[in-house]
């Protein structure tokens, strides 16, 4: 989940602290929530949210138009999540396409483990679960992949890795033909442009949908739909299995794509991550002081 800086509320619970190799993790109870953070001291970062008395609800409204990238797929046979965290997007899938088959990937044990106690989702008959990194997982799987969800965040940033040309290029290789990527992807960042540019390097299509404060990207091979066609397309699929979040409603939001800037294209050798961020905190430090 891309994460957003957010204190508990004065009534939260905290129901978890924890620490693990790569986080300090909290799961804290907000109203009818079990809310999984990321933080250190007073900034605590969301990476994802349930409602056990509602489990299709996806309060994070990135996590819904996320499942818009369905209507764009050939097939809906196998799916795969990098950066399962709690595990919601995984659960929702699976849940609505009991064809389905879903592997999450999450580096962190600790995560995993949190997602089966607090979360609800643990490896069945149709979700398996991998704790390994989700570009070390990705190269090394056999499998191939009808739809792929990018959702990689540790606090406010994607580790730089899966942000490249070379990673892209390996997702299209897990892809099969009619695959779909669908990535989150904050707007505010200075690397905004720069993943857009990245993932429009690999693929033909990127089409983006505004989520609240966050951005979703899909994409895939070959010309760009219409917004008619996508519609002809979502209409079935809403009808055959009633998803919680309308299909046809969704693509019918699609945003007009900037063009594509090949001067950003982030590279396995040119991927300077903390560099931009380094230089975002400069700035805003020194409208500050002015």
């Amino acid at each position: 989940m891309v994460c957003v800086l957010l204190a508990a509320p004065a009534d939260a619970q905290l129901l978890l602290k924890k620490e693990s190799v790569y986080n300090s993790i909290f799961v804290y109870k907000e109203g009818p929530y079990r809310v999984l953070k990321f933080g250190h001291k007073r900034k605590h970062y969301r990476e994802s949210i349930y409602n056990p008395s509602d489990p299709t609800e996806l309060p994070a409204p990135y996590t819904q138009y996320t499942t818009a990238g369905l209507a764009y797929a050939a097939k809906l046979e196998r799916a795969a999540t990098v950066g399962m965290g709690g595990g919601r997007i995984t659960w929702y899938l699976t849940h609505y396409l009991p064809d389905l088959r879903a592997t999450g990937v999450e580096l962190d044990p600790e995560i995993v483990r949190i997602a089966d106690r607090y979360f609800d989702v643990r490896p069945t008959g149709r979700i398996d679960i991998a704790t390994r990194d989700g570009r070390i997982f990705m190269r090394r799987t056999e499998e191939t992949y009808d739809f792929i969800v990018v959702d990689a965040y540790r606090g406010h940033f994607v580790p730089f890795h899966l942000l490249t040309r070379e990673f892209y290029e390996l997702l299209e290789r897990r892809l099969e033909p009619g695959g779909v990527v669908v990535q989150n992807i904050a707007p505010r960042t200075m690397l905004f442009d720069h993943a857009l540019a990245t993932i429009s390097a690999v693929f033909d299509t990127v089409d983006l949908y505004k989520a609240r404060n966050n951005i979703v990207a899909i994409a895939h091979n070959g010309p760009r739909r219409s917004i008619e066609a996508l519609v002809a397309a979502a209409e079935p699929l809403q009808a055959r299995f009633g998803f919680r979040y309308s299909l046809p409603d969704m693509v019918r939001e699609r945003l007009v794509t900037p063009e594509r800037d090949p001067d950003k294209v982030l590279t396995d050798d040119f991927a300077p991550a903390n560099y931009l961020k380094s230089v975002e905190a400069h700035n805003r430090k020194w409208k500050r002081e002015r």
